[in-house]
């Protein structure tokens, strides 16, 4: 499991098993995009949370599992902080808007280290956007999938470096339910940061894969 500086703060535990009907780590920072870029943003899927948004300051955190789907995307890696990840994202999707591609739903950024234990400059992580099918993209981009899993996942409100706070509060119901993590977690960016008057209005999803515990 993997450490946190933050408390652990109470959860709301919801049980049902849900499977997403689309492709719906860290302390990715949010970057103004470009015009270019504002209009892939305008092609993102609504995605709707099924559970309530789980607000700062996360004294209770609305968490639940699910079956998450293969999902093929493409994206840019980076080793360093995760500070950094999200600035990348605008790059990701000038690079789609140039290649032809088109996004079938959000941004989303892939964290791979715990930085409790790797230093900073070491941590890996992906900035992603998916796509529908596979594709050989050109330069600047690879192609991967995202494998089918059972996740822990929650909707967390409010602004995109501060997701973090949420992370006890999704780590207490996974311990509740007997599982450790087993892959990199997923922080899908589900408003685009140039569409709202305030941070208050940004959702994002986080998904850790589990297993059972030994």
């Amino acid at each position: 499991m993997r450490s946190r500086p933050f408390l652990l703060v109470p959860v709301l535990v919801l049980g049902a098993c849900i499977v997403p009907p689309s492709a719906a780590r860290r302390d990715a920072s949010q970057a103004d995009a470009s015009p270019d870029t504002a209009a892939v943003l305008q092609t993102w899927t609504t995605v709707t949370p099924d559970l309530p948004v789980s607000q700062p300051p996360f004294r209770q955190v609305h968490a639940n599992w699910k079956q998450r789907l293969d999902q093929p995307y493409v994206y840019v890696p980076y080793t360093g902080s995760y500070v950094q990840t999200g600035r990348l994202l605008p790059m990701v999707q000038q690079a789609m808007l140039e290649q032809g591609l088109q996004p079938s739903g959000p941004p989303f950024a892939l964290y791979y280290d715990d930085p409790g234990r790797v230093p900073a400059d070491q941590l890996r992580s992906r900035a992603c956007v998916p796509i529908d099918a596979p594709t050989t993209p050109g330069a600047g981009l690879s192609y991967d999938v995202l494998p089918s899993t059972t996740v822990v996942y929650a909707f967390v409100g409010g602004a995109y470096p501060e997701v973090g706070r949420a992370y006890p509060g999704l780590y207490g119901y996974m311990r509740s339910m007997g599982w450790s993590e087993a892959g990199p977690v997923r922080e899908a960016y589900l408003v685009a940061p140039d569409t709202v008057q305030s941070f208050d209005e940004l959702v994002t999803e986080v998904q850790i894969p589990v297993t059972f515990a030994p």
